[in-house]
């Protein structure tokens, strides 16, 4: 048995796990968790990253002794270097304002059509080159020397190394998913410095060892190496799917966002694929993530913040007593991105769109967890119609898996079986991949049979047709 800390940085908390793999075992433990929360200050909203950090290495020391380290995050989000290596301020957060109106600006240098064919990533106010062309005339960005994302940032001041991991680099609008390089034209046309970027790793790829001082710090013995992951949280989500061996699936990791998709051999780059808003981004193993992004539940969560914290157990009972599909949003609108007044603006687009109006919190919830469903539903459909794969079973990983409302109705709305688990995917991913830097885990497929063997999964049959989803759905087009 080999031990394996895998950081895992959401957006709203972070927690270091621990995973024990042997020849035909796998257990994942939590040594700490800690809050993720972002700070809103006068230049803008900004991430706690010094908090973040603290966080790691508290983890690492409730961890004990283990073999290798591994850090996944959120994406697009980066911290700026100075030529001596200090961090120029805290990372800006990707729902900050400072990229409205930015794209616009993009495409008429390059055109919306030029830059999906090139990159092959959806439309998003936030990705990182709409950051660094929003950053361009700052005073920071001049002053920078290096560019590290979240990820690569933590992993930096663990070992001292720089790297630019392959999968979150992605993310960033700026990778060609063909050639899984850099879109040097891109880059070029848009004024954007590529040396800014430490090289790109692979996961698997050695990271460093833990610095003597971060060593004294945790208790921990060294050398303690760290190992690059798919450092985007998705991607290591997405590479703990339990799927079989020739299986024909689509898989939808479920947190703060809904990322509903599936796992190709190459990029789909056309026309149609833009128009549906479905990014390509780079997998474990050479594979593509072709993917939609939803709002998912964040809505809930700024519901539930909104309204004081209540028990979740019993709000989702109640909702589950509330008719379906009375009243639906569009859960990928970019009206829902800000957090604040999130029940109220839930209930507006109801009332604008002619809908009966939610007023209670299981109404509320239930609007949403409708909608969730609706937005995977069209998703899961969308992503076998534009890769032209057709799919038996719909694969949810992530803290969705914890709500069996939400995993029946995404079965009912997708007319198709709902595998839900594991719900720490991400950490789940991260620990394979450091194993099998070690050699105790194959390829891919090897990785997914020991999740299948090892991890808890509940299985969801689709309940009555698909009709009113359709009719839901006609609903929600024609508005």
């Amino acid at each position: 048995m080999k031990s394996y800390a895998a950081v895992d940085l959401g957006a709203s908390s972070g927690r270091v796990m621990v995973g024990r793999v042997g020849p035909d075992s796998l257990e994942l433990g939590e040594a700490h968790r800690f809050a993720n929360r972002p700070v809103r200050v006068p230049e803008g909203l900004r991430w706690d990253i010094l908090s973040l950090y603290g966080g790691v290495l508290d983890g690492l020391r409730a961890a004990g002794q283990v073999d290798s380290v591994g850090i996944d995050s959120w994406a697009v989000d980066y911290g700026l270097l100075d030529g001596d290596g200090v961090l120029l301020g805290n990372p800006v957060h990707y729902r900050d304002s400072r990229t409205d109106g930015i794209a616009e600006k993009v495409w008429a240098t390059v055109p919306a059509e030029e830059l999906y064919a090139a990159t092959g990533l959806q439309y998003a106010p936030f990705n990182t080159l709409y950051q660094l062309t929003a950053a361009r005339s700052t005073a920071q960005l001049k002053c920078a020397e290096r560019l590290l994302l979240i990820p690569d940032l933590l992993t930096h001041w663990l070992t001292g190394e720089q790297g630019t991991e392959i999968t979150n680099a992605s993310t960033t609008q700026l990778i060609d998913p063909r050639t899984r390089d850099w879109s040097y034209d891109v880059a070029a046309r848009l004024g954007i410095d590529l040396d800014l970027f430490a090289p790109l790793r692979q996961p698997g790829d050695a990271a460093g060892v833990l610095r003597p001082e971060v060593l004294e710090e945790t208790g921990l013995t060294g050398p303690v190496p760290v190992t690059a992951v798919g450092s985007h949280d998705t991607a290591s989500a997405v590479a703990a799917v339990p799927a079989g061996e020739g299986e024909r699936f689509a898989y939808i990791c479920t947190g703060t966002w809904s990322l509903a998709g599936l796992e190709l051999d190459a990029p789909v780059l056309t026309e149609e694929s833009r128009a549906a808003n479905f990014t390509n981004e780079l997998g474990l193993d050479g594979t593509v993530r072709h993917l939609r992004n939803i709002m998912g539940l964040w809505l809930l969560q700024e519901c539930v913040r909104a309204w004081g914290e209540p028990e979740l157990g019993a709000l989702l009972l109640a909702a589950a007593k509330v008719p379906a599909l009375r009243s639906v949003v569009d859960a990928g609108d970019a009206a829902f991105l800000a957090p604040g007044r999130m029940p109220e603006r839930i209930a507006e687009a109801c009332r604008v769109s002619g809908q009966p109006v939610p007023g209670s919190p299981a109404e509320i919830t239930r609007c949403i967890l409708d909608s969730l469903a609706l937005a995977h539903r069209r998703a899961v459909a969308d992503a076998q119609r534009i890769a032209g794969q057709p799919v038996d079973v719909v694969h949810v990983v992530g803290g969705g898996t914890r709500n069996a409302l939400l995993c029946q109705l995404t079965a009912d709305a997708c007319g198709l079986p709902v595998v839900a688990g594991p719900s720490e995917a991400a950490a789940l991913g991260n620990v394979l991949v450091q194993a099998r830097a070690h050699g105790l885990v194959g390829d891919l497929a090897d990785g997914r049979r020991l999740l299948t063997r090892t991890q808890p999964l509940t299985r969801y049959k689709p309940q009555g047709d698909t009709a009113p989803w359709r009719e839901a759905e006609a609903r929600l087009a024609a508005r």
